[in-house]
């Protein structure tokens, strides 16, 4: 295809990955305001407040609070239609064999994210409330606004959820040929460092049970990275070897 008509279809690509965002956003709006889903994402800190109810003061507040549900549930719902727009763009450019690798890579992002998302909501936001609400003791009566719970609970899951996409942006980086499994081996111990300083950058606050909950992780999944890394070279010196030959 001519250059224009590369730009052309991703211009459309793109369209499509913005149309499935907002109906899914719009499904997933419909979906919070007939299911109790506000009231499952409050649990976690109930428990610990005095009266078992989150107040707002805003009247926007509860609107709001709904919307940003719906955006993170609907990037949710949309991301394997996203992830495969992407794919159906880079198709006619790979091999076979690539072609099946970009289907996992897609999988394989979607579950990431979920994984996550997860995580953040039933480990690290279980751990994290009742270590930085115990420095109240008896002297500070909490009244935790809506919109404050919420908006920490919201970006503590979008930032698990995209710091799990790690994997996926080294195999992507292997198949390059940008980093090797030697290169990821030498590097572990800044690795360590890195994946330290993305915990505490991302999560909310300054909390160090927080930044271990998305460090430890992070660095088992970087493990991973570079075991299927291996799998990526070796492959990839096999293909360079067979047109050497020919």
């Amino acid at each position: 295809m001519p250059f224009l008509d590369h730009l052309e279809e991703l211009r459309w690509r793109i369209i499509k990955c913005l149309a499935a965002l907002i109906v899914c956003v719009g499904t997933a709006f419909a979906i919070v305001l007939q299911l109790p889903l506000i009231r499952a994402l409050e649990e976690p800190i109930l428990p610990l407040l005095h009266g078992g109810k989150l107040v707002y003061t805003h009247p926007g507040d509860a609107f709001q609070i709904t919307l940003h549900a719906s955006v993170i549930l609907g990037l949710i719902f949309g991301l394997p239609i996203i992830l495969y727009q992407i794919w159906a763009f880079m198709a006619p450019a790979l091999y076979r064999h690539e072609k099946r690798l970009a289907i996992g890579v897609l999988f394989g992002a979607t579950f990431l994210f979920v994984c996550g998302v997860a995580l953040a909501y039933f480990v690290v936001l279980p751990l994290a409330l009742p270590w930085l609400m115990g420095f109240g003791n008896d002297a500070l009566t909490p009244m935790i606004t809506a919109s404050e719970y919420f908006d920490f609970a919201f970006s503590m899951a979008l930032s698990f959820g995209i710091a799990f996409e790690l994997p996926i942006v080294i195999l992507a980086l292997a198949a390059l040929g940008i980093v090797t499994p030697m290169m990821l081996n030498r590097y572990r111990r800044h690795a360590i460092v890195g994946v330290v300083i993305i915990g505490a950058f991302l999560t909310p606050g300054d909390l160090v049970w927080t930044t271990l909950a998305m460090a430890i992780p992070l660095y088992l999944l970087y493990e991973i990275s570079v075991v299927l890394s291996y799998v990526i070279y070796r492959r990839r010196q096999r293909a360079i070897a067979t047109a050497g030959e020919e």
